[in-house]
């Protein structure tokens, strides 16, 4: 079912379906209104100079700064029907455009211009986020509990007399009788402008209203009557999207009101925008929605993370299918030209950063964050889009680097490894240059990392080769064990990585404590002369990312966040780094024991003071020698009691994960970011570090036997059926277990099983033992 044109229209009048007559005496039109730049941030000119051909200039300029900033687009014809309901088409919108004319006449208006505001001019949608040096990311990562935005007043409005009850009612009855005039007069109304939206679903009460955290909507009423708008006749849908248009087209003065962030609030909900032949509508909702204030976002934000999962997760789908259709339509000519409306994409990407700050910001988040992935990013020119970035910033160039948890991991592997790649070439480029100038003759070695080892001396030798080698840390890595023939065609540097990993990280060698409840590794709190070796272990994990090998290596979630504290290493050594802001939950990560000690403090309903009888302080056993650590100045004499115990629960895991290990974690960052310093970086949450390091949990051996390579058998032989059949009936730990013998590794690369190289080869030695 599509949308069907009408004939040939006159200079006055839309040529396609979805698209507003243009502004003759009395009639509003609806343009993309935008430059031609692709994917800049939107702008937007007046309406008037754009015009279809015959259109005569728009009267009273001086009043175009008072409209609504962006209405609905200039499109081609746009087609896709809707999924249920009725067979019959849906008519072309041009009637509802001279209806709305039509009551503008009625009321004796003169002709009115709607202007297309000049989004530059509009405040940007806000960072939400924490700010890094220089880049900036606009993934709006973490809000306050609770942001300080005042609530302006609230219009009275009439108060809608419709039950719940009384709409189903309606419904149920339109079904069997087949008379659906109850409801059309029911959404007719309901969808005719903001403050009818408002009517239908706010809730009302007499208690004071103070608090951004109830967005006041009879949320169970927007269900029911979404849920029943999928199976209503079409000229019902199209009643809805009229009145959208109403909506969207109101003039405004001054800021948005409440009532104003309700209705975009209920809109953005509405099921019909999973439709294509409905985009054009949609991107001016996500268009007005971008454009609003930090204020106006924030308290959206709020309102979005007291969604269901189910809801989050239809819009966010939503909103991911829009932006891949607009990057790849099935039918280009069913959507407007992309030069006409470049900033479907900046829009509606901006809006989904509110939904995923809304994520964020619940606790737990209600949805995955990789459901933010897009994966139809993967198939675009990601380094064009990295590079501009780099280059734009957050300003003048769109680009999705802009918005990281859109990225896919995949997708954000491929520029780190293309990334490093172009870093590994100009410094081999640059050590070329210096042999030539220096009228040396060229070696090819010099285009590598080469790490030469004793076994008997594995850590001492790695750690001289790497820090006498600092400057050729980005260059492709070549280890060579001395004493043994052959070369390193991949398999000497995975063994390399797995002895010193395993080495290092051995209880007897105390650099890391191991935590049998948490099953990971963290730093021993023990002071040392040298801390040159936990620079090793963070530079052993550069290399691991920087060269693609997994590494089999275990380290509770909070690292990785304090790793990327800052992502960007401060110009100023003087600047604390890898202190993360670390809660009782990261506790729990790593000593989940004495986390819930913790939080039994905290519950404690008797007199902490007198049962408790501690004071701020912290001991700790060192060398058989028991240390009290004050956890602020004169703590020994502050009790604590059940007015500061949530301080001292706080102190005491800042101390535990961040002061304590200071130096030992302050070497491991600089190691790490030595090998790993690229802008690349600003684009990972912390859960992606650890699967680019360790590789995903997540195991699948029907997909692992699909992409295994064999040497001398085939795949049918009766020995490998055989081994598959055995293998597939595993339990998870036993296939582990294969797994992490089989390459050193329980975990799956990030581009999955495929990129493992698992390789079964018959062996010609004699089994006649």
């Amino acid at each position: 079912m599509s949308l069907q044109a009408p004939p040939q229209p006159s200079a006055t009048t839309a040529a396609s379906d979805l698209l507003l007559p243009a502004v003759g005496d009395k009639r509003l039109l609806l343009v993309c209104g935008m430059n031609e730049a692709s994917l800049d941030h939107p702008s937007a000119e007046a309406v008037g100079a754009e015009q279809e051909q015959g259109v005569a200039e728009a009267e009273d300029r001086g009043k175009a700064s008072e409209k609504l900033p962006p209405t609905l687009t200039d499109s081609s014809t746009a087609s896709g029907g809707l999924e249920r309901g009725p067979k019959s088409d849906i008519s072309p919108f041009n009637s509802f455009i001279s209806t709305i004319s039509q009551k503008q006449e009625d009321a004796g208006s003169s002709p009115t211009q709607f202007v297309i505001t000049d989004i530059k001019n509009v405040k940007e949608l806000p960072p939400l986020g924490h700010d890094v040096r220089q880049k900036q990311r606009n993934s709006i990562d973490t809000l306050p509990v609770e942001m300080k935005v005042s609530v302006p007043p609230e219009a009275p409005l009439p108060i809608q007399t419709k039950t719940v009850q009384d709409f189903q009612e309606d419904v149920e009855k339109a079904k069997l009788s087949g008379d659906w005039k109850t409801v059309y007069e029911f959404y007719s109304t309901t969808f005719d402008s903001f403050s009818e939206v408002n009517t239908a679903f706010k809730k009302y009460s007499n208690a004071p209203f103070n608090s951004i955290e109830d967005c006041r909507v009879d949320i169970k009423f927007v269900n029911a009557v979404y849920d029943a708008l999928l199976i209503t006749p079409q000229d019902i849908q199209k009643c809805v999207l009229k009145g959208t248009i109403n909506g969207l087209l109101q003039e405004w003065k001054g800021s948005r009101t409440k009532d104003d962030l309700r209705a975009y609030f209920i809109l953005i909900q509405n099921p019909l925008f999973s439709n294509g032949s409905t985009y054009v509508i949609y991107a001016h909702l996500l268009r007005q929605i971008a454009a609003l204030t930090e204020g106006d976002h924030h308290v959206l934000v709020h309102w979005f993370k007291k969604m269901s999962q189910k809801k989050l997760k239809m819009i966010i789908e939503r909103l991911l299918q829009f932006i891949s259709l607009r990057l790849f339509p099935a039918k280009p000519e069913e959507l407007p030209p992309v030069e006409k409306c470049n900033w479907w994409i900046p829009s509606g990407t901006k809006v989904l950063s509110l939904f995923n700050a809304a994520n964020n910001l619940a606790n737990p988040p209600i949805i995955p964050y990789t459901d933010f992935y897009n994966s139809t990013l993967d198939h675009i020119d990601l380094m064009e889009e990295y590079h501009n970035w780099q280059s734009y910033g957050n300003s003048q160039k769109f680009s999705f680097c802009q918005y990281p948890f859109i990225i896919s991991i995949a997708a954000k592997k491929v520029i780190i490894q293309r990334d490093s790649e172009q870093q590994m070439i100009n410094i081999a480029r640059q050590s070329l240059v210096d042999k030539v100038s220096r009228r040396q003759r060229p070696d090819m070695n010099m285009l590598f990392l080469n790490v030469k080892v004793r076994r008997m001396h594995l850590v001492s030798d790695s750690l001289d080769e790497l820090t006498r080698k600092r400057e050729d840390l980005k260059k492709k890595l070549k280890v060579t064990f001395v004493g043994e023939a052959g070369l390193d065609m991949g398999g000497l540097t995975k063994e390399w990585f797995l002895l010193l990993i395993r080495q290092i990280f051995h209880p007897d060698y105390g650099m890391f404590t191991y935590h049998k409840d948490s099953r990971c590794h963290w730093f021993s709190s023990l002071n040392c002369d040298n801390y040159s070796e936990f620079r090793l272990v963070g530079a052993l994990m550069g290399l691991a990312v920087y060269n693609s090998i997994t590494l089999d290596i275990r380290f509770p979630p909070c690292c990785y966040k304090k790793l990327l504290s800052p992502p960007i290493v401060p110009g100023d050594q003087n600047t604390p780094v890898g202190i993360g802001s670390v809660t009782i939950d990261d506790l729990n990560q790593v000593m989940p024991e004495l986390a819930h000690g913790l939080k039994e403090l905290l519950a404690y309903e008797g007199n902490v003071e007198e049962d408790f009888y501690s004071t701020f302080q912290v001991f700790q056993e060192e060398f058989g020698v028991i240390k009290c650590y004050n956890l602020k100045p004169g703590g020994d004499k502050i009790p604590v009691t059940n007015q500061n115990r949530k301080e001292y629960v706080q102190l005491y895991v800042d101390f535990l994960l961040n002061k304590s290990i200071y130096k030992q974690f302050a070497a491991f960052y600089y190691g790490f970011h030595s090998v790993c310093a690229s802008y690349a970086l600003l684009l990972l949450r912390p859960e992606e570090v650890e699967i680019l390091v360790c590789g995903s949990p997540e195991l699948d051996m029907n997909a692992l036997q699909k992409h295994t390579q064999y040497d001398g058998y085939q795949k049918t032989d009766v020995t490998i059926r055989h081994f598959w059949e055995v293998v597939l009936e595993f339990p998870l730990e036993l296939q582990k277990k294969l797994l992490h013998f089989a390459t050193g590794s329980d975990r799956v690369p990030v581009g999955g099983l495929a990129d493992l190289n698992f390789k079964i080869s018959k062996s010609e030695a004699s089994t006649d033992w």
